[in-house]
């Protein structure tokens, strides 16, 4: 089967988790992806988990990527960069602004040794502004996006925000980057030409807090004192519930005996619910918490009100839905096999599969600068 990128060739001057996650979308979609590193190659490579010295979570991220090692201030990169530019599709680079001008690869000259090159650049606020020049790592940016205040809001009690261990912000950018990427490619079909793209990790966190962003628009009263969405007590440990719908919380009703509770005032109409939404919840706990975890799911799944237990990843990742949707593929590195995810979605019509190596540092730098357009 024909895969969707096949003979696009990108360019990948990334490194740690948003631009790499976002070529190696290209990679698997059959693109030729050329990831360009310094002799300390991305510094994901060092980082756990390790098995004889080589990362997963690299693997996870530059699966089926070809490694060129380059000193990017030398001469000798230069002329090696301005070949691969003129004979490649996209380049996708996530330096501090300012960087790749100062290594002589900003979009305005290599634009001019290939006018249809696609050029995106990923950063912690953007290319321009009064922020531009700021680092940034995903934790910033998850706090300085609101996002974690908002987190914070929706947990009864805390003064304090959660630490952060996942790193949204960069999977959201990467994979904003794509989808621009895939519509200046579909641009470039009708004009001929490439285009620079500025994807701002800050605007990507915001697009998250839809509610959060138009309620700060205006005073509205606080929220209830007990989230909607939140965890429900059982007789050995809580599941998640999202009532969202007159269908869910007529299930709900039904689900726990209480059927008047679709007639009450106070819970019959959507913001008197939201209103008095701890009330609900302590008389439905009133039936959950007689009930295992796993009954009261069964009886919320034949209601059809959405549940779920709170799994580890270990758990998820053992669920018969991920097997039948293969989502996990085996590649291999110097150290042995292991398992990442695929792209979360299928093409009816176009192979998905990541690649099934992961280079080590600099592996492909002779083969690729020895082509002989490279000459």
């Amino acid at each position: 089967m024909q895969q969707a990128f096949s003979g696009l060739k990108v360019l990948d001057f990334t490194t740690t988790i948003a631009g790499p996650h976002c070529t190696r979308m290209f990679a698997d979609l059959g693109a030729e992806v050329i990831k360009i590193e310094s002799d300390d190659g991305d510094m994901m490579r060092t980082r756990p988990p390790l098995r004889a010295g080589a990362s997963t979570s690299l693997g996870q991220l530059n699966a089926g990527k070809k490694s060129v090692m380059l000193n990017l201030k030398s001469a000798e990169a230069a002329a090696a960069i301005s070949a691969l530019v003129s004979q490649s599709d996209v380049l996708v680079e996530n330096f501090r602004p300012g960087v790749m001008a100062r290594f002589g690869f900003d979009y305005a000259r290599l634009a001019g040794l290939n006018p249809r090159l696609i050029y995106c650049s990923i950063s912690g606020y953007g290319q321009t502004g009064p922020a531009a020049d700021q680092p940034a790592y995903a934790p910033t940016i998850h706090a300085a996006s609101g996002f974690d205040r908002a987190n914070m809001s929706y947990q009864p009690d805390r003064t304090r925000p959660d630490y952060c261990g996942v790193f949204v912000a960069d999977v959201i950018a990467g994979t904003y980057a794509f989808g621009a990427i895939g519509a200046a490619l579909h641009q470039r079909a009708t004009t001929g030409l490439g285009q620079h793209l500025d994807v701002s990790m800050l605007e990507c966190m915001l697009s998250l807090t839809l509610t959060e962003l138009q309620s700060a628009q205006f005073d509205l009263p606080p929220p209830p004192k007990r989230p909607i969405f939140g965890p429900v007590a059982t007789s050995d440990g809580f599941v998640m519930l999202a009532v969202a719908s007159e269908r869910s919380f007529q299930g709900l009703a039904r689900a726990a005996g209480r059927a008047d509770w679709i007639t009450d005032p106070r819970f019959a109409k959507y913001m008197d619910r939201r209103s008095n939404w701890a009330m609900l919840m302590d008389e439905f706990e009133v039936w959950s918490r007689k009930l295992t975890g796993d009954t009261c799911l069964a009886t919320l799944g034949q209601a059809g009100v959405p549940a779920s237990k709170y799994r580890t990843v270990r758990e998820a990742l053992a669920d018969p839905q991920i097997a039948h949707r293969a989502a996990l593929a085996e590649v291999t590195d110097s150290a042995g096999s292991f398992l990442v995810l695929n792209v979360p979605f299928r093409m009816s019509a176009s192979k998905l599969v990541p690649g099934p190596r992961v280079a080590a540092l600099g592996e492909h730098t002779q083969e690729v600068l020895a082509r002989p357009s490279l000459d």
